[in-house]
């Protein structure tokens, strides 16, 4: 694999990202099976893997602790995030001082070593001022805890308030964003990669097959169902008009990706792989054979005709579902805090 460096932090990392959301109860419940995907994945050259406390509730972590031990850990560079409920205790939470610095320890713990190269702020705190998050991963790095911090599914406003902020109180800033990225998801396109950009951050960006949309399940004459339709129906539900075109680009996508002679996943991570602001997306096999069917795209380069037809099919900066932002602000979730 061409590793590319993330960020201006000087690691190089793979270009492809293993995600281990789907490693615990939420996925793949067979913690060998797991384990050996992970292996399969760093033998493929993937030096990067991410995960989160809340992935299902700390078992995700648990599992990459079991594959760390049979693998170098000085080669892996690991990343978790913080910010999800673990509990039914209103604190266990959040972006607070107190939080994050129980929880880094929770996460060392489960994931059975001494420090996590990458340690990210899930999603967004409003009620939380910038400054303790940012001190609090300040002690972190100073006590050796974690390398570098990062934020995901951050808007582009609040990227550049945490990069003044840190910079005007002498804090660790984000080095990284995690922020939903596909053909079918183009939102940040529109200002989020751009400061990304200006400010040197490395983006490795979530669910890149748009949650199943572009795996090849979708289309004409296929299922058109996703093992996520109980937990997110609105995603997939047919009835709503933004799926209804998801559908209809999906089959105009499967379309390109035969004349391209790639499958519709290669065709969709080599997409996210060309925007010069990415890093790198992150893939989340819940199988064995999910993982070797996306592996072949670390190597892929789209052609300029290909990607036009792309921005024909799904104009540039487009979401194609709103709720797929991943993040939507308070005030529009609930009306009383935009009224009087």
């Amino acid at each position: 694999m061409d590793y590319r460096t993330l960020g201006s932090t000087g690691i190089k990392v793979s270009p492809l990202c293993l995600g281990a959301m789907m490693f615990g109860a939420w996925g793949n419940p067979d913690h060998e099976d797991s384990v050996a995907i992970i292996n399969r994945a760093v033998e493929a050259g993937i030096n990067f893997i991410d995960t989160a406390d809340m992935y299902s509730f700390g078992e995700s972590e648990v599992i990459v602790g079991k594959a760390l031990k049979g693998l170098k850990r000085e080669k892996i560079v690991l990343a978790t995030k913080v910010h999800g409920a673990m509990g039914r205790d209103p604190n266990a939470q959040g972006n607070s001082r107190r939080w994050i610095l129980a929880e880094c320890d929770n996460s060392l713990r489960r994931l059975e070593t001494d420090y996590i190269d990458l340690y990210q702020i899930h999603r967004p705190s409003p009620e939380t001022d910038i400054d303790d998050t940012l001190g609090a991963l300040s002690d972190l790095v100073t006590a050796g805890k974690i390398r570098y911090a990062g934020s995901s599914t951050f808007p582009a406003h609040q990227v550049v308030e945490a990069q003044w902020v840190a910079e005007r109180r002498v804090r660790e800033r984000f080095r990284t964003e995690q922020p939903p990225y596909s053909i079918l998801v183009r939102g940040i396109e529109t200002d989020l990669l751009a400061v990304c950009q200006q400010y040197g951050m490395g983006v490795l960006s979530w669910s890149p097959l748009a949650g199943g949309w572009l795996s090849g399940a979708f289309g004409e004459g296929k299922a058109n169902t996703s093992r996520r339709t109980a937990m997110l129906p609105d995603r997939y539900d047919l009835n709503l008009p933004g799926n209804k075109k998801k559908l209809e680009v999906v089959t105009e996508l499967q379309k390109l990706a035969d004349s391209a002679g790639l499958s519709l996943i290669e065709l969709s991570l080599a997409f996210v792989l060309a925007h010069p602001a990415v890093t790198c997306p992150i893939i989340g096999p819940r199988t064995m054979e999910q993982l070797e069917s996306q592996l072949p795209a670390a190597g892929l380069s789209l052609s300029d005709d290909v990607l036009d037809r792309i921005d024909e099919i799904v104009p540039p900066g487009e979401d194609l579902l709103t709720n797929d932002a991943g993040w939507t602000a308070p005030a529009i979730e609930d009306k009383r805090l935009r009224r009087r």
